[in-house]
C-alpha cells in the first residue's frame, strides 16, 4: 500500500514522503532533520529524492540526506542544482521500483525557468507540483514569465479531474481571501473556505486538493470565465484582450493583495 505523508518544515512548507511499508521517496526536502525523524519513526529506508526546482526551501536538505543514504537525486535538467544525479525533463519517466511507482516529468516553467512536476496515474492520479499550482492560487513569477506560468497551469488543467494536487506550501487560507476578492459570488469557493478553515483550526493540512475542485474555485485556472475577466478588468481599468493578459494582471494583483 502506498502512503503519502506531509512533513512540515519552516513556516509553511510541505515535504512529501511517498512510501510503502519499507521504502520511501522524498520530494523537495528543504531541510534534513524532520525527514530523518519521520523515516526513523516509521522504519523506512530512503530510496530516492525528487526535486521540482532550485529554491533553497526545496533543496536545502539534500546534502544531509545523501550523507546518510546512497540514493539517486532527480531534478530539473534546466536548473543548476549540484546534488542532482539524474537530471530529467518533459516526458521522462522516473521509475521508483522500491515503492512500485512510475512518475512522468512535466516541464512547468513560470515560478522558475526550469521548474518541473512529477505526475503519476497508478495507483491513483497525483501530481507533485512544487510551487506552481496551489489551492486557490499559483506560484509567484520569479524567473519565468506570466505567459509561461499561464501555459503551465493550462497543461496541468488537462490532467484528469480526479488528480490530487500535492503542492509544497500551506497557502490556502490566504489564497482563499484573494479568491473571494476576485470572485465574490462563487458559492463553491465560500463552501470550500469553511472546510479549509476547519482543517487549519485543527492544524491539519488543506493539501492535497483536487484538480476538479481547483477548476471551480481557483481564479488562476479560470481566466476565461467572465466573472474573473470582469474583476480583473475592473481592477486594472483596462480592456484586456486575452487570457494571458488577464492572468498577468491577476498575478500582479495577488502580489499586492
Amino acid at each position: 500500500m502506498l502512503n503519502i505523508h506531509s512533513v512540515h518544515a519552516f513556516k509553511d512548507n510541505y515535504i512529501w514522503v511517498v512510501h510503502n511499508q519499507n521504502y520511501a521517496v522524498v520530494i523537495d526536502p528543504g531541510i534534513t532533520t524532520p525527514v530523518i525523524e519521520y523515516l526513523q519513526l516509521n522504519k523506512l529506508q530512503l530510496c530516492a529524492i525528487l526535486i521540482t526546482h532550485h529554491h533553497n526551501d526545496h533543496t536545502g536538505g539534500i546534502a544531509g540526506l545523501i550523507q546518510r543514504f546512497d540514493i539517486p537525486v532527480y531534478g530539473p535538467s534546466n536548473e543548476l542544482i549540484t546534488a542532482i544525479t539524474n537530471p530529467v525533463q518533459q516526458n521522462d519517466i522516473v521509475n521508483l521500483p522500491d515503492i512500485s511507482l512510475n512518475l512522468t516529468v512535466l516541464d512547468t516553467p513560470g515560478h522558475t525557468r526550469g521548474h518541473i512536476a512529477y505526475y503519476g496515474s497508478d495507483p491513483w492520479d497525483m501530481i507533485f507540483c512544487g510551487d506552481t499550482l496551489f489551492s486557490c492560487g499559483c506560484g509567484r513569477i520569479f524567473e519565468g514569465s506570466a505567459a509561461q506560468l499561464y501555459q503551465t497551469l493550462q497543461k496541468i488543467s488537462q490532467l484528469p479531474d480526479a488528480t490530487l494536487i500535492y503542492c509544497a506550501h500551506e497557502y490556502t487560507l490566504g489564497n482563499i481571501e484573494f479568491a473571494k476578492a476576485v470572485d465574490p459570488k462563487n458559492k463553491k469557493l465560500y463552501k470550500f473556505a469553511i472546510t479549509a478553515e476547519a482543517l487549519r483550526h485543527k492544524n491539519m493540512p488543506t493539501i492535497p486538493t483536487t484538480l476538479a475542485l481547483e477548476k471551480t474555485i481557483n481564479p488562476f485556472l479560470r481566466c476565461e470565465h467572465q466573472p474573473i475577466i470582469n474583476s480583473v478588468q475592473n481592477y486594472s481599468q483596462q480592456l484586456l484582450q486575452n487570457s494571458v493578459d488577464i492572468f498577468a494582471v491577476l498575478r500582479e494583483w495577488k502580489n499586492k493583495f
